[in-house]
């Protein structure tokens, strides 16, 4: 048994397919196989049931795929106390981070740190807030960048900044002139939302929950930067936060609006395991958010 065999098989568990599951482990598809059966061979029980189109782990092969989980976890600890008796800033950082922050605070936060870390490239996953938790506690992940609250057991949060949210709307719009809305003014028109599953999306209607009224008419775009230009061609009006209006996202055709005080907000903080034996590059981080010069970021750090 060895651990390329446990991570083998814990590809496949979660892929369902041998064909998905040798992709993510960058390997071909018969030598997936072969492992997977000679480890198979080695315990005397089938580890998964297969049939025409699927593959699922059987009732000893789930067990064994947790305990699996649980083996690669301390064998990554083993790598990573090794390194960090070395330096603790050499050697790339995985860092998740949710769609609505990465496009706008990595440019500058990568900046920031190289100075501080400049052996420590950061290796970045984009994606949602829900599927970053379980990459951060299978140890997928060493820290993520996520927006508060973030009920994770057995994580440990710290927030970094609060950021507002601002309406925007298309160029010749009522609003263009208003020096600032109320978050119950958005409603009745046109209100572009992010697609469910969002964090951000959650922010907006917790914030404006006029939005999700029965007679607003809410359409839904993949992404800020879809909804950025839908607002722009005319479509409808949106609400999203301050750093995805600044530079170099800013639109002739398009006006922001600010909220009237107490405006909207969110708090964006660093996530990491109780457990992670690189503190030093959890300083970096926060000193990197430190030299943070962007008005759209008020820093708690």
């Amino acid at each position: 048994m060895t651990l390329t065999e446990l991570r083998y098989i814990v590809a496949l568990a979660q892929e369902g397919n041998f064909s998905r599951a040798a992709e993510h482990c960058s390997v071909s598809q018969p030598t997936l196989s072969v492992a997977i059966a000679r480890l198979e061979d080695e315990l005397g029980v089938p580890l998964f049931e297969r049939g025409k189109g699927f593959v699922s782990p059987s009732a000893v092969g789930a067990r064994v795929v947790e305990q699996a989980k649980l083996t690669l976890v301390e064998a990554e600890k083993v790598r990573q106390v090794a390194m960090s008796g070395r330096d603790q800033l050499a050697g790339p950082l995985r860092l998740g981070v949710i769609h609505t922050i990465g496009p706008y605070l990595l440019p500058q936060l990568i900046q920031s740190l190289k100075p501080l870390a400049p052996a420590m490239p950061l290796v970045i996953e984009e994606n949602m807030t829900a599927n970053l938790a379980g990459m951060l506690r299978d140890n997928e992940l060493d820290i993520l960048i996520i927006a508060l609250p973030f009920d994770e057991p057995g994580v440990l949060t710290r927030a970094i900044y609060d950021e507002s949210f601002k309406v925007i709307v298309p160029k010749g719009h009522p609003w263009e002139s208003m020096k600032e809305v109320t978050p119950e003014d958005v409603a009745g028109d046109e209100v572009l939302l992010l697609k469910a599953g969002n964090c951000f999306r959650d922010q907006v209607l917790d914030a404006c929950p006029q939005v999700s009224s029965p007679e607003t008419d809410v359409r839904l775009g993949h992404s800020i930067g879809t909804i950025r230009c839908m607002v722009a061609s005319g479509l409808g009006i949106s609400v999203l936060p301050d750093s995805a209006l600044g530079h170099p996202y800013h639109s002739d055709l398009i006006s922001a609006v600010p909220f009237k005080s107490p405006e909207p907000s969110r708090r964006v903080a660093l996530a990491w395991r109780p457990g992670f034996v690189r503190p030093k590059a959890i300083e970096a981080l926060f000193d990197a958010v430190r030299h943070l010069s962007s008005p759209a970021y008020r820093l708690l750090v």
